[in-house]
């Protein structure tokens, strides 16, 4: 009898295509989380704005961001744009709602400075996205 490697094989492609969206998910996710940070600590830290309100404007332009580099690059999807978009904006907040909640929990809870509450939710937030966005916004 002799072993089955066509499953194996057939996904060796879809393993390395995967692996490709992650690292420029990733990569992309890094400009937006630069821009995300740069923006919240500017509002917040700077202008005085409550933290959540803040954390809505800086991940809104992040994700703005990282929709455009990712539809171009990672996806290579150019249809239904504002289809895509809606579900991408959608996933984004899903890290708004995270975040917040991690605020509200660790911050206004434990009164754990708002600063790295917002850099420790980074890894997660983005994981959660990854997998949303490719199931569903660019599916």
């Amino acid at each position: 009898m002799t072993a089955d490697t066509t499953s194996t094989t057939a996904t060796a492609p879809d393993r390395r295509r995967v692996s490709r969206q992650l690292l420029s998910y990733t990569l992309i996710g890094g400009s937006g989380v630069a821009i995300d940070l740069v923006v919240f600590l500017l509002l917040h830290n700077t202008a005085g704005m409550d933290e959540q309100l803040a954390n809505a404007i800086s991940t809104t332009l992040g994700i703005a961001n990282n929709f455009v580099l990712n539809a171009r690059f990672t996806f290579e999807r150019r249809d239904r744009l504002v289809v895509r978009f809606l579900r991408f904006y959608a996933v984004g907040l899903t890290g708004i709602v995270l975040t917040n909640l991690l605020f509200l929990a660790f911050t206004d809870g434990l009164g754990i400075d708002a600063n790295l509450i917002k850099a420790g939710s980074l890894p997660l937030v983005l994981a959660l996205q990854f997998v949303l966005n490719r199931k569903w916004s660019f599916a």
